[in-house]
């Protein structure tokens, strides 16, 4: 199938929201793979000039020519596929994720993370990334290891949601912040309108479950998905699968009822899938399923449920 590169570029980003109205920066049919470069941070979050770190050069172009709309991420696309309807969903095949730079950063600002009230000033830090050896240096000394994936990823909203901020996820994806999709990983999302629409960015050298101080090692990364068209799946929300588990995903202000809804989407998917009863499929949850906070800083708190593929087979 026919592979397509979408580098970032100001012609190829759109900066803090989603909206159905942007443009596709590229059209491609069901089936087909890109690779999409992304870029990461404003200005106020770039290295001095003297860290010897460097600059992606399409970034500083973005930053003084591309309107930041709302608050929130530079993302990639939107890229279209062909035939992609209402009612149908986009399967986002995550084939390889690599880091496009040796660095990222680390932000705290007051009033915002899981304890808005607790830390009164703003902290920049930028976090040396080993790409070889696979690992973030702290300052002092812990190494994380790296495992990249991208914070946002999703479609256009509904057309009467108008332009949505990047900043909080919801039914057409956006800011998921789950570090289980990484590469080997399958995203699966709800398309509301023609071409589905699909944008990516929140590059991410690493993060916890929670991104509790609101930023992740934040980076730019390179993505190559292959996008599969599902016909008339009516899927509500965004679903994943990796090499071990299925995953489900809901998203809400209130964090009990996100892990509520996210349990009912895994109690629904081992109906769809196994032929489960309600209460066999509530009980095997009880049991073998595991509730995770994905992040608890983004306006719609998010909750995934992870099981094992086994129990489907």
């Amino acid at each position: 199938m026919p592979h397509h590169v979408l580098k970032s570029s100001v012609e190829t980003v759109h900066w803090g929201y989603f909206d159905s109205a942007v443009p596709p920066a590229l059209t491609i049919r069901s089936g087909d793979t890109v690779t999409v470069e992304t870029v990461s941070g404003a200005q106020d979050v770039m290295p001095p000039a003297d860290s010897g770190f460097a600059i992606p050069p399409e970034l500083l172009e973005i930053h003084a020519k591309v309107p930041r709309k709302l608050p929130g991420h530079v993302l990639t696309g939107p890229i279209a596929v062909e035939g992609a309807m209402p009612g149908d969903a986009l399967e986002v095949e995550i084939l390889d994720i690599t880091c496009r730079q040796n660095w990222g950063y680390n932000a705290i600002r007051p009033l915002a993370g899981a304890l808005p009230g607790e830390f009164a000033n703003v902290r920049i830090v930028h976090i040396p990334m080993d790409l070889e050896r696979k690992v973030g240096t702290l300052s002092w000394g812990a190494e994380v290891p790296l495992k990249p994936f991208f914070g946002v990823m999703g479609v256009a909203p509904p057309q009467p949601w108008g332009m949505v901020s990047s900043l909080p996820p919801n039914r057409h994806g956006g800011n998921l912040d789950n570090k289980e999709l990484v590469a080997g990983t399958t995203l699966t999302l709800p398309v509301f309108v023609a071409g589905a629409n699909f944008s990516c960015g929140d590059g991410h050298g690493a993060q916890g479950d929670g991104e509790v101080c609101v930023t992740a090692i934040e980076t730019a990364l390179t993505g190559t998905f292959r996008f599969n068209l599902k016909k008339g799946l009516g899927l509500k929300w965004p679903r994943a699968e990796s090499p071990t588990h299925h995953i489900t995903m809901a998203f809400d202000p209130d964090l009990d009822q996100a892990a509520k809804e996210a349990l009912r989407l895994m109690i629904a998917l081992l109906g769809e899938r196994k032929g489960l009863s309600r209460e066999d499929a509530y009980m095997l949850c009880s049991l073998a399923a595991d509730l995770r906070v994905t992040q608890l800083v983004n306006g719609n708190n998010g909750c995934h449920c992870m099981l094992e593929k086994r129990y489907f087979a």
